[in-house]
């Protein structure tokens, strides 16, 4: 009796800047407050990357942690997928360039864009192309420096957001571990609502644009709040319907980190006890594709062989799903 393949977790690794950007800072810098950020968001503090290094940076630091706590060989790695909304240049891809940077010598790689949702869709990416017996080891990082795109400035975005990476390692398994199954939805007019509107194609960099500050992060706060708790509570219930599972069979919940009346919001929506979600934001604030791989590296020992955990995300675009995972045995020594 053949045994499906799936595309099993075996190692997790991550990176937070040193430079710390607590609310104190930002109240010396816009109008706002402590205990405003704190009651509207959750977020206490975030990462910031130091000048002159960029999102490669932080993933090659988030992949030779993954490769530390393992002991993988590098030169074994054969694909990089990296999920970024802030590559490092807009032609080039930021990937074969984290790949130099690890000495991932071996490896091809390539970015995937889905913004908050980007680990989420490319942890299906990955999957498949484990599944599919074409590769045996594929290395998944979401990586993301928002404080090059957010408007210091800007009092209800600035708040928001923190730079940082973090990695996994996807191999195959035979034991019922690994990726179950995803449940993935998008909708493009969402795109009026929270994008960086210039520098692209639609809109290119001029003098305007830049008086403007629309190279900056712009959101319809209460629009994206909304469609948030709607969409990760949607397709998370879509998922457990698709899977005959129930709340009560789900170990763990790792949501997206961009604001923790959105994560309680959708663990009330789904009646999923607090204790069972994962969060970390009042420490890192929303790292866009670098939170829900953050919150596997923070909290992979508390993760046993064989716990369902359910991961989802909402992002600009709109992009928004959720995944079910089945935890293994992980490589990391730590």
């Amino acid at each position: 009796m053949n045994t499906k393949m799936n595309a099993a977790i075996t190692a997790v690794g991550g990176y937070v800047p040193q430079t710390i950007l607590d609310n104190a800072t930002l109240e010396k810098m816009v109008d706002t407050s402590d205990e405003w950020i704190i009651t509207r968001t959750g977020i206490k503090e975030r990462r910031i990357l130091e000048p002159g290094k960029a999102t490669s940076d932080m993933a090659a630091f988030a992949i030779q942690n993954l490769l530390e706590n393992s002991g993988v060989d590098p030169e074994e790695i054969e694909v990089l997928i990296l999920a970024t909304s802030t590559p490092d240049t807009i032609l080039s891809p930021t990937a074969p360039l984290a790949c130099v940077k690890a000495g991932l010598k071996n490896a091809w790689g390539f970015d995937l864009n889905a913004a908050c949702s980007g680990f989420l869709y490319a942890l299906s990416v990955a999957a498949s192309l484990v599944e599919s017996g074409r590769h045996k080891k594929v290395l998944l990082v979401g990586a993301d420096k928002m404080s090059a795109i957010v408007n210091y400035e800007d009092r209800n975005t600035c708040v928001l957001f923190g730079d940082g990476a973090g990695a996994v390692l996807l191999e195959p398994a035979q034991d019922g571990t690994g990726v179950l199954d995803t449940v993935y939805k998008s909708d493009g007019s969402g795109i009026q609502f929270l994008s960086v509107p210039a520098g692209g194609s639609a809109e290119g960099t001029g003098q305007q644009t830049l008086d403007e500050k629309r190279h900056y992060v712009q959101q319809d706060g209460r629009t994206v709040f909304k469609n948030a708790i709607n969409g990760m509570t949607t397709a998370s219930n879509e998922l457990l319907q698709k899977l005959s599972l129930t709340t009560e069979t789900i170990d763990w919940v790792v949501p997206h980190q961009a604001n923790l009346r959105i994560i309680d919001s959708v663990g009330q929506n789904l009646g999923i006890p607090k204790q069972k979600i994962k969060v970390n934001i009042e420490r890192y604030g929303n790292t866009t594709a670098a939170t829900l791989p953050l919150c596997l590296w923070d909290f992979h020992n508390d993760f046993k062989p064989g716990d369902k955990i359910l991961l989802t995300a909402f992002g600009a675009g709109f992009t928004w799903g959720s995944t079910c995972v089945v935890w293994g045995d992980l490589r990391n020594n730590n």
